[in-house]
């Protein structure tokens, strides 16, 4: 509510979805303090400073620097002030994403995002052609990324076509632990059903974990800043899956259960 209340959107979303300019400066120097003293001269500008790293390495090439409500003519001399360099085309770039453009992108990249819930919304349906199990597998894997967009603030994410790309993944990594749980649950009969959601759980929960560890170790050694926000969300949204799959889409399925009069 305080991210809509205050700049319209329900997520902050970065230059590539809402437009603006990027630039980037190419110096092995550091600006430990930039971002605070472009805030000083341009107050209402919404800055996202970060290090242009190598490859594999902590060796900064640079500082890139995105903003939506500043052009680049007032950005460059402001620049040059507080770096102290002289910028030209060898060590310093800009690119500049106007507005309807950023907002095309956001529109495409919802509009497949919303198409992947569709799909698999129907796909689930196909599967267990039972209307309450469906719909707790479906709802467990929107609440998931619902959950997982509203800790945005608290994590300084801003949305980004990287940031989309990674909650489609997630689409596919929360709905694998609901139709597993389900399956289970539903089409075995072999022991009660506290012994089939036991199983269910430690299978699940090995699957979530695995994953955990290798988004953790490639956000710890990755120096791309994509590549980091798309594990950074993708782990946010599997703490999440833990709790809609084990948490509501377990109950719900032992409540449908045990109203069918399932023995458990």
């Amino acid at each position: 509510m305080y991210t809509y209340s205050t700049t319209g959107d329900i997520v902050a979303k970065d230059v590539s979805l809402k437009g603006g300019t990027t630039a980037t400066i190419y110096s092995s120097e550091s600006f430990p303090d930039l971002e605070l003293k472009l805030l000083e001269k341009f107050p209402e500008g919404d800055f996202t400073v970060r290090s242009l790293e190598a490859f594999g390495s902590d060796t900064s090439l640079g500082v890139i620097i995105e903003v939506s409500t500043i052009d680049a003519d007032a950005l460059e001399p402001a620049l040059e002030e507080i770096t102290g360099l002289e910028l030209n085309g060898e060590n310093y770039s800009v690119e500049f994403i106007g507005g309807s453009l950023g907002a095309s992108f956001y529109k495409q990249m919802a509009i497949a995002l919303l198409l992947a819930y569709i799909f698999m919304g129907i796909v689930v349906f196909v599967t267990f052609r039972v209307p309450i199990p469906s719909f707790a597998v479906i709802f467990a894997a929107f609440a998931d990324m619902i959950c997982t967009l509203a800790v945005f603030p608290l994590f300084g994410i801003k949305l980004s076509t990287a940031g989309i790309a990674a909650l489609l993944l997630l689409v596919g990594y929360s709905v694998d632990t609901d139709i597993l749980l389900t399956t289970r649950l539903l089409r075995r009969h072999d022991g009660t059903l506290f012994v089939r959601l036991i199983d269910s759980m430690r299978t699940g929960l090995t699957m979530t974990a695995a994953a955990i560890v290798a988004l953790g170790v490639g956000y710890i050694f990755s120096s791309s800043y994509v590549l980091q926000q798309m594990f950074l969300i993708i782990l946010i949204g599997l703490v999440f899956d833990v709790i809609m799959t084990y948490g509501m889409n377990a109950g719900l399925l032992i409540w449908y259960l045990r109203k069918k009069k399932v023995e458990a």
